[in-house]
């Protein structure tokens, strides 16, 4: 048995038995998926560490058939298809199907509790801002807690298993991308922060200006709500302006092409009058008139990385009580919608 105080996890089963942490967890859950050679040389090594399996545990998640669910806001949106594909992908090769839900009821989370608890799923994938995974986290049956990753913009509690961008800097380097443009009057449109958090991308814009020497004006300030109709919005806000500005990061691309239409609407040329960056890269920002200057999201990776954390943590190969902390870049691409002046 493995000296010392600390309790034999199932990564000190794999290095003792010379294997991988996935292969141990296959013996242990799927034991005729894999060799009897194999499976004789993980046995000694869970007898001689001393390693104990949560029966517990294995026999909650068993129950759910390698089932997980993922549930977005709003699955029609292009964001989510790319992490979608990547979510399923991942999963499948893992030997997991998936569920997906988007908005359900009146309290979405009383609907994913009981659904994770009826052991039809065994975790959750949270790409929905607005749930409040302080009543979602400590989901459990029988003292055995139900694994959840959440990936989405704002995550306020570090005991969450987290997949997400860096959106606090890429907010920046948008900002930094204009200011080397030349501009110096700069505008955003924003969104409301979810869950009363911090909207890490409003303040990059605002730390951004501050190191640049500029000043930030609260007419140059618009809220939106994701979508295109929202951006348009901003942008009639903008025009009733006696001086605008001559750029403006949106903090999404749908919200950037409603209003890079409605400037064009009241005859104001993108770029030729005001320059426009997006956020995120969804798949028509390349193709839209002009193509779309915005902060690319890692989507698919961002879809396997959760999707591989949160396996991980069903497998126990990821201990449960080392929360997964994942912070991923988000690139510049530079497109037609933004000039210098």
């Amino acid at each position: 048995m493995i000296s010392g105080k600390k309790t034999p996890t199932i990564q000190d089963v794999a290095r003792h038995a010379s294997v991988s942490a996935a292969t141990v967890s296959r013996v242990l859950s799927s034991p005729e998926r894999v060799s009897e050679t194999t499976r004789e040389r993980v046995t000694a090594a869970v007898r001689e560490t001393g390693y104990t399996i949560n029966q517990a545990a294995r026999s909650l998640r068993l129950k759910a058939a390698r089932t997980i669910l993922m549930a977005a806001p709003n699955i029609g949106n292009p964001f989510y298809s790319t992490i979608v594909d990547a979510v399923l992908s991942e999963a499948a090769a893992r030997g997991y199907s998936v569920l997906v839900a988007s908005s359900i009821g009146d309290d979405p989370n009383l609907w994913l509790r009981d659904y994770l608890l009826s052991t039809r799923a065994d975790g959750l994938l949270l790409f929905d801002g607005s749930l409040d995974t302080k009543r979602l986290h400590g989901l459990d049956e029988g003292g055995v807690s139900l694994p959840l990753v959440a990936a989405y913009d704002e995550i306020p509690d570090p005991e969450i298993n987290s997949v997400i961008t860096d959106n606090r800097l890429a907010a920046k380097r948008a900002i930094r991308h204009l200011v080397e443009l030349g501009h110096r009057r700069i505008g955003h449109v924003t969104f409301p922060s979810r869950n009363g958090t911090t909207n890490e991308r409003l303040i990059g814009y605002h730390e951004a200006m501050t190191e640049a020497g500029l000043e930030t004006h609260p007419e140059w300030m618009a809220l939106g709500n994701y979508n295109m109709p929202s951006g348009a919005a901003a942008a009639e806000q903008l025009l009733a302006l006696k001086q605008r500005p001559t750029a403006v990061f949106c903090a999404n691309d749908e919200m950037a092409i409603g209003f890079v239409h409605q400037m064009r609407k009241a005859g104001v040329e993108c770029p030729r009058d005001i320059s426009v960056i997006g956020f995120d890269d969804i798949t028509v920002a390349e193709y839209f008139d002009p193509p779309l200057t915005t902060m690319r999201q890692p989507r698919e990776q961002i879809g396997r990385m959760a999707t591989r954390s949160l396996i991980d943590i069903i497998e126990g190969i990821q201990p449960e009580d080392e929360p997964v902390h994942l912070v991923l870049m988000s690139d510049l691409i530079v497109r037609k919608s933004t000039r210098a002046i």
